[in-house]
């Protein structure tokens, strides 16, 4: 796994609005077999490559979910980091990940409310030049003040 920025936490007192940071992986045949047996999603387009062959996606794609998990990693540990708090995440699924992958997901600070300790995220994974999801993240950031 590579990414850009030290894991640990940054205060919403710290944050601005422009802040991004980024995590890439390579997404193996482990990684769906894992998430899989997690989930208990055993959709034979993720498992089998017969079957996935005959989808519209012509092989074996990785679970959507799997994907999105990147960006959970990269705002659980980098942006605000620990101690943040999910409250709610978009994900718009654009093109397929497959087995071999490298997956690069981005975070970046929105809007910051101050008051509320509420930032709003803008998240994307990408293949190569290739968004493969988008949405937007909503999550309560620790506080130096509270936390």
């Amino acid at each position: 796994m590579f990414d850009n920025f030290p894991r640990g936490t940054i205060v919403i007192e710290d944050l601005e609005v422009g802040m991004t940071r980024h995590l890439q992986k390579q997404v193996t045949d482990r990684d769906i077999d894992l998430f899989a047996e997690v989930s208990t999603d055993r959709n034979p387009v993720h498992l089998d490559e017969e079957y996935a062959q005959d989808t519209i996606f012509e092989g074996r794609i990785a679970h959507g979910m799997l994907t999105a998990g990147l960006i959970s990693a990269v705002i659980g540990e980098q942006l605000p980091g620990h101690g943040t708090v999910y409250l709610g995440q978009t994900l718009k699924f654009m093109a397929p990940v497959r087995p071999g992958d490298t997956v690069r997901a981005e975070v970046t600070v929105e809007t910051i409310d101050h008051a509320k300790r509420r930032v709003t995220l803008a998240t994307r994974c990408l293949v190569g030049d290739t968004v493969v999801l988008k949405g937007e993240a909503v999550v309560l950031a620790p506080s130096r003040k509270f936390d």
